[in-house]
């Protein structure tokens, strides 16, 4: 929250915030939220948490869209692309999604066999240096 500059503490100041995110936040409901995405971001390191919150089949642009959102930083595509082809922690299913507003994206899934053929030792994802 504090990069996102959606707390008083980043500076932007409570008129900031407002415009930004709406309603603000009442009771202790942001560190809430803080904590939660601080664990999801530990978590990651020694789990591939990021598979358990996307759907049975998604794009690459999907998967790197939700890890920057967890990482708080975007990634550079290419790199992204090559990190997931080395960890083989994704399989095509062999369909396409049409819903992409371009050409037709290939469909990807969890090799859910990746956990037991390996002991991961996370996924080398990128994430939000404190």
């Amino acid at each position: 929250l504090y990069e996102a500059a959606l707390i008083e503490e980043a500076g932007g100041g409570r008129d900031a915030i407002a415009a930004a995110a709406g309603k603000p936040m009442v009771a202790d409901h942001r560190r809430i939220l803080a904590t939660g995405i601080a664990r999801l971001r530990s978590k990651i390191k020694y789990r591939p948490v990021v598979f358990e919150l996307m759907r049975p089949s998604f794009t690459l642009l999907q998967l790197q869209r939700t890890v920057e959102a967890l990482a708080g930083r975007l990634i550079n595509k290419p790199n992204f692309r090559r990190l997931v082809e080395q960890q083989e922690l994704v399989e095509e299913t062999g369909e396409t999604s049409l819903d992409t507003g371009g050409r037709p994206a290939k469909l990807y899934r969890f090799r859910h066999a990746v956990l037991d053929d390996r002991a991961i030792a996370g996924t080398k994802l990128p994430l939000a240096r404190a």
